[in-house]
């Protein structure tokens, strides 16, 4: 097993990682976090001559950055994250099995089988004489805050191009969309609940709030979309308040998630929620109601006429693939590397449907084949 592992077989590796619980500690109480992934990960890249460093971003969270190379060539980062996000209602969630030409469990598509395959290039490239530099960076925390890699971009690295392995079908994708979380707060007067004449209801208010944001996400679905993202969308996450059937609430709180595409910013978002409350407002002249932002990620795109595309594709190609290119619906790390000068695409084995399900797997051939092109890829791009 140890022979087979350090030779860099892409499905032993990602059965292997599989098999290493990394379940993302804020997301499920106990789960492991990256330590024991990001150690196993770096005896294997040990193994092939890397001299990996392991930084902990934060306590108990870590990442692994190994490089090969002269430097006197391209530089090319190829990522992925270490962590998954939790195993509530699986009943092998660890298992790394293999049937059917599927392998199963908790980060099989996401994005585990993608991390093999970038293990599997730094074993392949470590064979070899290489101009350029290879940079494997394997993050934490991805599925919650990118605590990871907003630590790598702050540490200063540099790459000419970067692919992150996310699960894209073997897709070669170019943009993803972004998001912003909207805090959107209603007052109103408690009283109890056979005094209409002294409370106001602020959950009832609430409701027209919710129908404003309904006829905007229409209205979004309505407008040009973007080519490879389809339209920008929003819709209500989460929402609270009251605090007794009998009394009238005197508070409501709504969580609403707009999607968002390239070049729309949260500037841009916030103006538009504003408007959706002057509508609100229109229909309830009574409604006392504020919208604050809340976390957010930039959509980001990389041209698709662009190299770092066309030599993906053309890799894609030489391994008898479609070299199709599509949109990353979900937002992923690329957006740090891009926003710092980094131009990133994903490609990757697995599909996003089968992400974070609970019978998540990844097909054998996919990940055999994202491998070899990653491979291809690397090696004529550090080439130059």
């Amino acid at each position: 097993m140890i022979e087979t592992l350090h030779s860099g077989d892409p499905v032993t590796m990602t059965s292997r990682l599989v098999r290493t619980p990394s379940v993302n500690p804020v997301l499920e109480e106990g789960g492991a976090g990256e330590r024991e992934v990001a150690v196993l990960a770096a005896e294997w890249l040990l193994g092939w001559g890397y001299r990996p460093v392991v930084t902990e971003v934060a306590p108990g969270r870590f990442n692994v950055v190994a490089r090969r190379g002269t430097g006197h060539g391209p530089s090319l980062l190829l990522n992925g994250h270490l962590d998954t996000v939790g195993v509530d209602g699986m009943a092998d969630p660890f298992s790394g099995a293999v049937r059917d030409g599927r392998l199963f469990g908790r980060g099989a598509a996401d994005m585990k089988s993608g991390v093999a395959c970038i293990l599997a290039v730094a074993a392949e490239l470590a064979r070899e004489e290489i101009p350029g530099e290879l940079v494997v960076a394997l993050t934490a925390d991805e599925e919650h805050a990118s605590l990871g890699m907003e630590a790598l971009v702050a540490s200063g690295l540099r790459a000419d191009a970067a692919v992150v392995c996310e699960p894209t079908g073997l897709a070669v994708m170019p943009a993803h969309k972004g998001f912003l979380w909207m805090n959107v707060r209603v007052d109103g007067r408690a009283a109890h609940g056979s005094r209409p004449d002294a409370g106001v209801d602020a959950i009832t208010h609430m409701g027209h709030v919710l129908v404003a944001f309904e006829e905007e996400s229409r209205r979004l679905a309505r407008k040009a979309a973007h080519p490879l993202l389809g339209p920008a969308s929003l819709h209500a996450g989460t929402i609270e308040g009251g605090s007794a059937p009998s009394v009238y609430p005197d508070r409501c709180r709504l969580v609403v998630e707009r999607r968002t595409l390239p070049g729309e910013t949260a500037r841009d978002v916030m103006a538009e929620a504003a408007r959706v409350l002057e509508r609100a407002q229109e229909r309830c002249p009574g409604l006392d109601a504020t919208v604050e932002a809340g976390l957010y990620r930039a959509a980001t795109e990389v041209p698709v006429g662009s190299g770092l595309v066309e030599g993906l594709r053309s890799a894609c190609r030489r391994a008898g693939l479609r070299g199709a290119v599509g949109g990353m619906t979900a937002w992923v790390d690329a957006c740090f590397l891009n926003e710092h000068g980094i131009p990133a695409v994903c490609f990757g084995p697995g599909s996003i449907a089968r992400a974070h399900a609970a019978d998540e797997w990844v097909a054998v051939d996919e990940i055999e084949a994202c491998a070899r092109v990653l491979a291809d890829f690397s090696r004529r791009f550090l080439m130059g």
